[in-house]
């Protein structure tokens, strides 16, 4: 064949020889090959295309000009020539692709092209179908729709369901997978002696009422949600981020309809009248980890963290794989690379920095602010008071025009001249240090050998950019504090960004506070920060400044916290302003460890190279304009002053009046020291509030483009909000933002958000999803296996009102769910998996669940909900290891514990023995864990702390509770373990092994103290040091077995 084709399907092999269906389906049977096979080469990516040959369209592979699929016939299509050849030249694809196809494979493309090669749609791309239920002979065994599913298949499979499983086997299997802890013996009693036919029902409708189903259904959500206690990353500091924990336990509890529980996370800021809660929520989004490295580029981890949010939203709501849409169009799916930026638009329209804080603890912006009422109470109160302040002042303005007119007439021969602070002229060094002549017990420390040369008055500073000055205890001031700087400066030319004076640790970008003078491009930069960007103000010159002549520049700021309170004045001018932020509500300083105010330099900054700088001061107040003006020179003072006041110019006498009222007024500066008092009480009362991360839109939509492979400054083609178009499309009513994604998702039309959601239900339910890829509704993941019955539930979830406890309810009451797991070497063979539900669900606990189960049947399990994560027992050193610092200080009393879902969760050092067990690093979505079976598993279960003091606590327990003989305790302690009585043989083995361990610890009484010394809790010391140490090795044991640690 002349065609240059380069196919991706396999050759032929002798494996994979069962029939084909007699009626193929695209979806079902086709397109997994074609995607398999196929895509690599003939699918979405147009980048790595071969042969300008599509398969993913029909309109590809039925082209006009050489068609590679003649419908209907099989023989002259190149697609099946190709599949079929024995020549390598020409067999497709290439023996060198590693790719083959089976048998089995080749005869349902043939069959497929010969039936006409009918195209469609991947299943999970059509809308769910109400269907008829279908109908089966076995119809009485049925509870719900469930099982009428599920016997329908099992008859076509030739298959019986199991019976029911045991009361026993039926209230733990229940009340593990809805609480995540084991039913107590007096939970288990009332069961099994409870005969009235809706006794189960009613233990169902129990558990999904107590308070642990929400600790329950939040661990996979926190997995989902890559919640962590701390950034990640090098540094991996700690970040309060509990709240939005805490949210999601009340939200499951409270059985929050679904839609609303999506859109409050996804967009719960732009709700009407958003509350606190609803924002809170939307730290969803801001989960991600956050990077503090020093020397990062800032842009590159904003765009992480936004590319973050959209794998998120695929994973958690599409079920697609979007990630290496990043830097391509989708190899297997109809995703292409402007679909992702289409979809990343909508979340990255926050102020955000991509470098959280090194020097702070600060939490990075948008922030929200978690007062409770009382202080939300006591806050608006003290607004009220500064708003009416501030009202006053700009009243007395006009009232004290009388006393402003007696003062004129009265003035003094010299105006009055604001005194300094702190002055320093650079006339000399000496020791090292600049004299301060306002202040001299205050010098300034000169660093790294200053040059004095040659300044606007006598000597000036020449600086380099890595030497300068620092100024201890000079210019220290909080956000309500007003205050002006002046000094004069030699810029040597323009530059990016020179830093001139600030008091902070490092650069503000870098997550540093303070405030800061800069020259950008030349012009002035003034700022006061407490976390960039979003809890800041920022003004800049909307003119640079000259480079080379002396200009003086003068910052007078009020004590607002707003931007309007700031003024930049060149040559004692007042320069028109651009507003870069205006958004400062905690506080500019310290917790502790105050920076100096220093000149020139700056860690990891560009200090003012080049520059020189001559006369700093420092006030604290802010400088009336006609005193500014004073200290530039100008005259303007002197020219008001000497003029009679009946031939003062408007302008003039308004520059005195404000002259008046900041130096001379007694009513005015005593009511600005009762506006200022008010104002460091509104600081007090925020600054200790936590905060959590949340998302707040930006008034206009930041600009968007492709990113060419991915790079963050490697801008392409400009792309607005959008959804990808293989699904259905934006609705021309809804807003494009975060909200309109949200409400386009829990659209009934929508084929994936409802199906996506219970089929992750159904995986926590069974342990196994309908898909199986539960985090893959693509042509890559796997076919579901009951498709009806997924369509079924789907449309059940939505009828329902996206009721959650309603699906739970559902299955878990099914027949299907009812069933015994005990399965015989045929049924196992044919289906390891128990994908076909011909028997009861069966899996090994979380790991959150057997650390539980042992503190709960131990009785060490604290009940407290929500709060601070906490820290239980880990090997020592962990944390030192792995980055030296912070130690891992370790919880005491209650708090060592507590429930599995508030341990700490350190990103870079997870709690080392659920990660033993498979749980989530959580540094990215996972809703489908790994499942592995390690001997490092038996050996955590043998030598954990937790798990070893908490089976001394079951020894003891079974000592006091568990009846007088050997054989009564063994069976009570393995009873209140496993939830079922042992048999005999059971109990001899377990008898055995306590007589076993008694003689060993009877003839060494240390090893039995050294293993009862185990964990923080204390023995009872009645109880024989021997016959408790053998009762805890006889507690491990059980819980080191197999029905502990499975979940039948």
């Amino acid at each position: 064949m002349a065609l240059a084709l380069s196919i991706v399907l396999s050759v032929l092999t002798k494996t994979g020889t069962a029939a084909p269906p007699p009626a193929v389906d695209f979806s079902r049977d086709v397109l997994p090959i074609l995607s398999d096979k196929c895509f690599r080469c003939h699918g979405p990516d147009a980048g790595t295309r071969k042969a300008d040959l599509r398969l993913d369209l029909a309109e590809g592979a039925l082209r006009k000009k050489d068609p590679v699929i003649v419908p209907g016939k099989s023989d002259e299509s190149e697609l099946i020539i190709r599949i079929k050849s024995q020549d390598a030249e020409e067999t497709m694809p290439p023996p060198k692709s590693n790719l083959t196809l089976n048998a089995r494979e080749v005869a349902i493309l043939e069959r497929w092209v010969d039936q006409g090669a009918e195209w469609g749609k991947h299943w999970a791309f059509v809308a769910p179908r109400r269907q008829a239920i279908p109908q089966t002979k076995q119809h009485e065994q049925a509870r719900n729709g469930i099982d009428l599913h599920v016997l329908a298949r099992l008859e076509r499979e030739n298959l019986p369901p199991a019976p029911e499983a045991t009361k026993e086997a039926l209230i733990r299997r229940v009340t593990l997978d809805l609480t995540g802890l084991p039913p107590s013996p007096a939970e288990i009693d009332a069961f099994l002696a409870d005969p009235a036919p809706d006794a189960y029902e009613r233990v169902v409708d129990r558990l999904l009422a107590s308070p642990r189903y929400g600790e329950r259904m939040a661990t996979h959500w926190l997995d989902l949600a890559r919640y962590a206690d701390t950034h990640g990353y090098q540094s991996d500091r700690y970040r309060a981020m509990w709240p939005w924990r805490d949210w999601v336990v009340r939200s499951f509890n409270g059985n929050q309809p679904f839609d609303e529980f999506l859109t409050w996370q996804l967009a719960g800021d732009l709700l009407p009248h958003a509350t606190k809660e609803q924002r809170l929520a939307t730290a969803f989004n801001r989960l991600h980890m956050q990077n503090e490295e020093g020397g990062v580029v800032e842009e590159e981890f904003r765009v992480a963290y936004v590319v973050d949010r959209v794998n998120t939203m695929a994973t958690a709501f599409l079920g697609l794989t979007f990630e290496c849409s990043r830097c391509h169009d989708h190899k297997y799916d109809p995703i292409t690379q402007r679909d992702f930026y289409s979809l990343y638009a909508f979340f990255q329209n926050i102020d955000e920095s991509g470098q959280t804080s090194y020097f702070t603890p600060a939490m990075p912006v948008p922030t929200l602010l978690l007062s409770d009422d009382a202080t939300d109470q006591k806050i608006a109160d003290v607004e009220r008071r500064i708003t009416a302040k501030e009202a006053d002042l700009h009243r007395l303005r006009d009232q004290a025009r009388a006393d402003f007119q007696t003062w004129l007439t009265a003035k003094p021969k010299e105006p009055p001249l604001p005194e300094p602070a702190a002055s320093f002229s650079f006339d000399e060094i000496a020791g090292g240090k600049l004299a301060n002549t306002a202040d001299p017990g205050k010098p300034a420390n000169a660093l790294e050998g200053p040059e004095l040369v040659a300044g606007k008055t006598g000597r000036a500073v020449k600086l380099t950019g890595e030497n300068g000055f620092t100024f201890p205890g000079v210019g220290h001031f909080s956000r309500a504090d007003p205050f002006s700087l002046c000094l004069d400066l030699q810029a040597p030319t323009r530059a990016p960004r020179f830093v001139v004076l600030h008091h902070s640790k490092a650069p503000i970008d870098a997550g540093s506070r303070g405030y800061e003078i800069l020259l950008e491009e030349g012009r002035v930069a003034v700022g006061l920060h407490h976390m960039w960007p979003g809890n800041s103000l920022k003004v800049v010159t909307k003119e640079p400044i000259q480079s080379g002549p002396w200009v003086q520049l003068t910052v007078t700021y009020d004590g607002s916290s707003r931007a309007d309170g700031l003024r930049v004045y060149v040559d004692g001018v007042a320069a028109p302003l651009e507003v870069i932020r205006d958004g400062l509500v905690k506080d500019i300083t310290y917790e502790g460890g105050e920076p100096d105010l220093a000149l020139g330099f700056r860690f990891r900054d560009n200090g003012f190279k080049g520059g020189r700088v001559d006369n700093l001061r420092v006030y604290h107040r802010a400088l009336a304009p006609l005193e500014v003006a004073h200290l530039a020179e100008r005259g303007d003072l002197t020219a008001a002053w000497t003029t009679s006041t009946s031939q003062l110019t408007a302008s003039q006498r308004e520059g005195l009046l404000d002259l008046f009222l900041a130096s001379a007024d007694p009513l005015a500066q005593k009511q600005a020291a009762e506006l200022h008092a008010l104002r460091v009480e509104q600081n007090r009362l925020v600054n200790p509030i936590p905060e959590a991360m949340v998302m707040t839109e930006l008034p206009r939509p930041k600009p968007a483009f492709v990113l060419k492979r991915g790079a963050y400054d490697a801008p392409g083609d400009p792309v607005s909000a959008g959804t990808p178009a293989a699904l259905p499309p934006f609705p021309s009513d809804e807003t494009r933002n975060r909200l309109g994604l949200a409400r386009w998702l829990l659209r009934p039309e929508h084929p994936l958000t409802a199906r996506v959601t219970v089929n992750r239900l159904w995986q926590m339910m069974f342990g196994i999803g309908i898909v199986e890829t539960s985090d893959n509704f693509g042509s890559q993941g796997a076919q579901p296996t009951h498709p009806e019955l997924l369509d079924w539930l789907a449309l059940e979830f939505l009828d329902s009102g996206w009721d959650v406890k309603h699906l739970l309810r559902l299955m878990a009451t099914s027949s299907t769910y009812r069933q015994s797991s005990k399965t015989g070497r045929d049924l196992l063979a044919r289906d390891p998996e128990n994908q076909l539900l011909a028997r009861g669900p069966a899996r090994r606990l979380t790991a959150e669940m057997l650390r539980d189960q042992a503190l709960a049947s131990s009785g060490l399990l604290t009940e407290w909900r929500g709060g601070p994560s906490v820290k239980p027992y880990q090997p020592d050193g962990l944390w030192e290891v792995a980055m030296g610092n912070p130690r891992y200080d370790q919880s005491k009393g209650p708090d060592l514990y507590r429930r599995s879902l508030y341990t700490f969760w350190k990103r870079t050092v997870p709690h080392p023995a659920m990660v033993a067990f498979d749980a989530a690093e959580r540094n990215v979505c996972v809703v489908r864990r790994q499942s592995t079976s390690t001997p490092l598993q038996a050996l955590t279960l043998l030598n954990d702390e937790q798990i070893v003091e908490a089976a001394r606590h079951l020894g003891q327990r079974m000592l006091k509770e568990g009846g007088t003989s050997d054989g009564e305790r063994v069976a009570w302690l393995f009873r209140l373990i496993t939830g079922r009585r042992p048999v005999a043989r059971e109990v001899a083995v377990l008898e055995q092994l306590l007589v076993e361990q008694r003689t060993l610890f009877g003839s060494d009484p240390q090893a039995a103290k050294a293993l009862l010394a185990v964990g923080e809790s204390k023995s009872d010391p009645a109880i024989d040091p021997v016959e408790l140490a053998a009762a805890t090795v006889l507690a491990e044991a059980v819980l080191n077995h197999d029905e502990a640690v499975l979940r039948r």
